[in-house]
């Protein structure tokens, strides 16, 4: 006869061993399906890719994707992909792309992406054939404009960008977020009336309080503060929960010697967006200006409290004497 005393200890002894169990069978079938497919023959793209995906480093991944090349199942989608995933190997990266380009001649996205793999590898010339094919096989798409200026202002050839950002527009003057940035650009290299009227333009197609924000930087940079501030009042009237227009009316008004609504502005910019830094490292930079030091070391503070991680980057940006 056995002993009630030990019938708990027994069952949960049992269940104890039941989970474990459990987890085993758990984290074996989780090994087996990462490491089945690496026994199983393979002849398709798409068992090398899920492979090279999961794979973290590059050299790794060289063995799974160069082989489709010749692998006649593979398509130029399949040879983009694998290209892309060795983006750090540009040689091996640059062969992919070629022999999609061979398996697909009209596709626009394989030029674009030759184009990026020539860049890394500094081959200038080769970049221009891929944008210029790229143009003409999709003479209407802003694309290989808009890599042109992404490629230039990395260089730091703004003028080439703005170039590159005025034929990305008027293929498609529609596109809003061409239209910002090819204004942005424009008043980066000195021609305000040009990038007002391209942020005119946009009206109907961005929100109206967005544009006033753009206008207004355009205006700032001028050196005509007066109006800018208008143009951010109006703004954070039309959208008081819009973080940018209070951040920028801040700055402004700190430049027209209105420190108390400039510190208001950037608070209430802070409170808008908790998770930007600007806006406090702004105000902080601003009463070390104003030789507010004991502000400015309680701004610092509280920015370092909230974010931790970025305590080296807060000091930089707000400097203490």
């Amino acid at each position: 006869m056995s002993d009630p005393s030990n019938e708990p200890g027994e069952r949960s002894g049992r269940r104890r061993n039941q989970g474990l169990r459990g987890v085993i069978w758990v984290c074996g079938a989780a090994l087996a399906i990462h490491v089945i497919p690496l026994f199983l023959p393979r002849d398709m793209p798409e068992q090398e890719l899920a492979i090279a995906r999961a794979t973290e480093n590059v050299e790794g991944r060289l063995r799974f994707l160069v082989p489709l090349k010749h692998n006649d199942k593979a398509t130029a989608a399949d040879l983009r992909e694998a290209a892309e995933l060795l983006r750090e190997a540009p040689a091996e990266a640059h062969g992919l792309a070629l022999e999609a380009e061979r398996r697909d001649p009209n596709a626009l996205e394989t030029q674009l992406l030759l184009a990026r793999i020539c860049d890394r590898e500094r081959m200038s010339r080769c970049v221009d054939q891929s944008l210029e094919k790229a143009r003409k096989l999709a003479p209407a798409d802003p694309r290989a404009d808009l890599l042109r200026a992404d490629l230039s202002e990395e260089k730091g050839d703004v003028e080439g960008a703005t170039e590159a950002l005025s034929r990305a527009y008027n293929r498609a003057p529609g596109d809003p977020l061409i239209g910002v940035r090819y204004g942005r650009l424009l008043s980066r290299v000195g021609r305000p009336e040009d990038a007002l009227k391209v942020f005119t333009s946009l009206e109907g197609k961005v929100p109206a309080a967005r544009l006033l924000v753009e206008q207004g930087l355009v205006l700032t940079k001028e050196g005509r503060s007066r109006e800018a501030v208008g143009l951010l009042q109006q703004a954070v009237q039309q959208d008081p929960k819009l973080a940018e227009g209070h951040f920028q009316l801040g700055i402004v008004w700190f430049q027209l010697g209105n420190q108390t609504a400039a510190e208001a502005a950037l608070r209430q910019a802070d409170r808008l967006d908790v998770s930007d830094t600007r806006a406090l490292a702004t105000l902080c930079t601003l009463q070390v200006k104003a030789g507010k030091l004991e502000g400015a070391r309680q701004t610092r503070t509280d920015l370092e409290r909230r974010f931790p991680q970025r305590m080296d980057a807060i000091r930089e940006q707000c400097r203490l004497p």
